[in-house]
């Protein structure tokens, strides 16, 4: 039996610790609290300003530490780097090492982000999918086997509904075949960049750091891996495949699908 005295430092190390959804602890902390871990993964809302600003943070925080490996971006293809790159490049210099689509990726939005890493001396990796092997992707069989089928399911779903329910049923498959091989390419760039005792820091969209469906899925088990949800609103199912959920303000509502047209039907 557990003396008395056990279970209270278990209690009082429980009431210290952040919580999941600790939305006052500064980032720092936050993050210090899921170390030790061979990649940390932090998943986005695209258009939630503050996530960036949180993720920038967090790339200070680790960095200072000398704990930060890489910066690993779904927001760049995979092959990219700016390993090669001083410390004082220029944003255009980090731009073109990275091959940054601007127009996919505003600079002005992820640009502190990635260059706080490169100040830091830290090299920022390219993690996603390159899109020439998209095509090859669709019609890759074999990763249909890389979830469990209930995992594969949820993941055309998501699919299905990111596609505002506008997509053929005959492209559901292939199109998740697509987000699967990106979740693998984020994973293997993870590894690739794994150093002893550091973190590698992924940032993408938060379904590709669901550990159900996305890159954790795809992680051998000798990497150890947190993932968070940065949540840009009211909690939800997904918040249960994350280690953490740091919450953030509201944004307004916003219907995405809202004026987005079915492909036309073909004549005859």
């Amino acid at each position: 039996m557990r003396s008395l005295v056990a279970v209270a430092a278990a209690l009082l190390t429980a009431c210290a610790a952040p919580g999941p959804d600790d939305s006052q602890a500064p980032i720092a902390r936050r993050a210090a609290a899921q170390l030790p871990t061979d990649a940390l993964l932090l998943g986005e809302q695209h258009d939630a300003a503050e996530h960036q600003q949180i993720e920038r943070e967090t790339v200070m925080a680790l960095a200072q530490g000398g704990r930060l490996a890489a910066l690993a971006l779904e927001m760049a293809e995979e092959g990219n780097s700016t390993a090669h790159l001083p410390r004082d490049a220029t944003e255009a210099q980090v731009q073109t090492a990275l091959g940054w689509n601007d127009k996919g990726w505003p600079w002005a939005a992820y640009g502190p982000v990635v260059m706080a890493a490169v100040r830091a001396g830290v090299p920022v990796i390219g993690a996603n999918l390159q899109r020439a092997h998209m095509k090859d992707a669709m019609a890759d069989v074999s990763l249909d086997a890389q979830l469990p089928e209930a995992a594969r399911t949820e993941q055309q779903q998501a699919v299905r509904s990111g596609h505002c329910n506008l997509l053929p049923e005959s492209q559901i498959v292939p199109m998740t075949r697509i987000q699967i091989a990106r979740d693998r390419a984020m994973a293997q760039a993870v590894v690739k960049a794994r150093v002893p005792g550091k973190t590698v820091l992924l940032v993408s969209g938060a379904g590709h750091g669901n550990k159900q469906l996305g890159v954790p899925q795809h992680l051998p088990t000798d990497v150890s891996v947190k993932a968070v949800r940065m949540r840009a609103g009211p909690p939800d199912e997904a918040d249960r495949a994350f280690d953490a959920v740091w919450p953030t303000p509201a944004l307004p509502e916003q219907d995405y699908c809202a004026g987005v047209k079915p492909p036309p039907r073909p004549a005859g």
